[in-house]
């Protein structure tokens, strides 16, 4: 049985939003936080109870964001201090959650620490990073490239696990420690709820030869970190590359007093060899994935972590599923596989109008820092054309075109130009349309968030997997106290499913049917009590 604080996780159903492209208040083509709260109502009628923000502290934006340059300050793009503080009041008056993103294993260059660091060997932040005399090891940067950049000022190499201009944080000095325990209290203060923690497992590492990350002392760091005081009540959920179950247990059991649950990310490949690269994935393959979490979490009372789209991925169903002639269908069954399994929803923006991966013809129309170097490396192996295919398929930019709010001028999303180009296909997908359509996913979104809410059985209850691996469709029971539900997903060619057992007339179902069993669809799902 999962601990209290575990279960209160169990009722969260969390929107992601990005600050810079959710919705611009004053018209300059950034999103802010003021754009945020105009949109509340829309979160709220949704059925979300919780919002976590992509980082919107105070930042150079080399890595949109994730350069942290002062952890205490709001970008000035994106508002004030006193705007924070009232979207956390606003959230908590609509009795609404707010995680914030905590990144403790870089700063920005431009941190007041980094520019102290560089000066010397002799002032108190010195040892605030990794700074080696020679290249210690062949470690390479996730945005390509060496790990190691040289400092003329310093005279030394420092570690950039990202991008140049974002410099590792040195956790085996108990200074850094402390200065980021400060930065939580800081926001805990505040009123924030929850954190999620951006690459977690990287604050520890192997020196000198070993692994950037799952250090020796990473248990040690994160439970200074979550396991004390105000810190230790809060829901967490830690961006990692865990992949198996025992290091899972070590995050997240409940008597570690560590994460309260992890991104698992062995699915996310699904529909590609690697980031920019395709391959032949269904609906079949993501299933697997999430049934073999759902066992592992329930076996040892973990919580799962339920999602497929975030700031880093292009739409899931713009890789396994149908984005075009059933693009409502797809979304749908996706929503009703993945949300109505135990654990706590995580929903990106746009995801619930069926969002899907947009395409350009030019590389001008792409801003993130990862897929402009891929480009180049790309174009020195193969036509530029080719080299634009795989940055269409695969860029993060996918997940950070403006949410588009209608087919006007600049998709409703800002008076002014937006930072980044408009969403290829932003006039035949938006909010507007999505709501006006006959068969709506945002619509669909709330009636299913609805069912979960309102039914303790999708919140508490069992699961247990009816179909067979080989099944080219997805059923699975939720049962609690008595109660039983069926959930029934089709996947992408027309079936004939005939159920093990009796259910009443579908309480949820993506198209008209009075029965829960017969003649499925391409993409269509059901959910209906069970008689017996």
């Amino acid at each position: 049985m999962l601990c209290k604080k575990y279960r209160d996780g169990l009722r969260w159903v969390v929107y992601q939003i990005y600050p810079r492209s959710f919705m611009d208040s004053n018209g300059d083509g950034i999103g802010d936080l003021r754009g945020i709260i105009q949109k509340l109502d829309y979160l709220k009628e949704l059925g979300v109870n919780a919002v976590w923000l992509c980082p919107c502290y105070q930042s150079p934006n080399d890595d949109n964001g994730y350069d942290i340059s002062d952890y205490r300050s709001i970008n000035d793009e994106f508002g004030t201090m006193a705007d924070m503080d009232d979207l956390i009041r606003r959230l908590h008056a609509l009795d609404m959650k707010l995680i914030m993103d905590f990144v403790p294993n870089h700063t920005s260059t431009a941190h007041r620490w980094f520019q102290e660091s560089r000066k010397g060997k002799n002032n108190p932040y010195s040892d605030f990073y990794y700074w080696f005399d020679e290249i210690p090891n062949d470690w390479k940067s996730v945005f390509r490239g060496s790990a190691w950049e040289y400092d003329a000022m310093r005279g030394q190499y420092y570690l950039h696990s990202f991008a140049v201009s974002q410099a590792d944080l040195n956790w085996s000095n108990p200074a850094v420690a402390s200065a980021m325990k400060d930065t939580l209290d800081f926001w805990i203060d505040k009123g924030v709820d929850g954190f999620r923690v951006d690459v977690i497992d990287r604050i520890a590492k192997d020196f000198p030869a070993g692994r950037n990350g799952f250090g020796p002392h990473l248990h040690e760091y994160i439970h200074d970190l979550f396991g004390r005081g105000k810190a230790a009540a809060l829901f967490t959920v830690g961006e990692s590359g865990v992949t198996d179950t025992d290091e899972l247990i070590r995050h997240c059991a409940a008597g570690r007093e560590e994460l309260s649950t992890l991104f698992l990310f062995d699915h996310m490949n699904c529909g590609r060899y690697n980031k920019f690269t395709p391959k032949q994935d269904s609906l079949k393959t993501l299933r697997d994935h999430l049934i073999h979490w759902q066992r592992e979490t329930a076996k040892y009372d973990l919580l799962h972590s339920l999602f497929v789209d975030n700031h880093d991925q292009p739409p899931m169903i713009s890789r396994i599923a149908d984005d075009r002639e059933k693009r409502y269908e797809s979304a749908a069954c996706m929503a009703a596989m993945l949300y109505l399994l135990k654990g706590v929803p995580f929903i990106y923006q746009g995801q619930e109008i069926g969002g899907a991966s947009a395409h350009y013809d030019s590389i001008g129309c792409f801003n993130d820092i990862e897929t402009i170097q891929a480009y180049r490396e790309f174009c020195q192996t193969m036509p530029k054309d080719q080299a634009l295919e795989k940055i269409n398929f695969g860029s993060r930019d996918n997940a950070r075109h403006p949410m588009a709010w209608n087919g006007g001028e600049n998709g409703g999303f800002s008076a002014g130009k937006p930072w980044i180009a408009l969403h290829s296909r932003y006039r035949d997908i938006n909010v507007q349309k999505d709501l006006a359509a006959e068969r709506s996913v945002y619509r669909f979104y709330q009636a299913l968030l609805k069912l979960r809410r309102s039914n303790a059985v999708f919140l508490d209850g069992d699961v247990q997997v009816v179909s067979s691996a080989e099944d080219p469709f997805f059923i699975f029971t939720r049962s609690l106290n008595g109660e039983k539900w069926a959930v029934i997903c089709n996947f992408e060619s027309e079936q004939q499913i005939a159920l093990p057992f009796r259910c009443e007339a579908p309480a949820l179902a993506s198209l008209d049917r009075a029965s829960a069993d017969g003649a499925y669809a391409p993409y269509e799902c059901a959910v209906a009590k069970i008689k017996d």
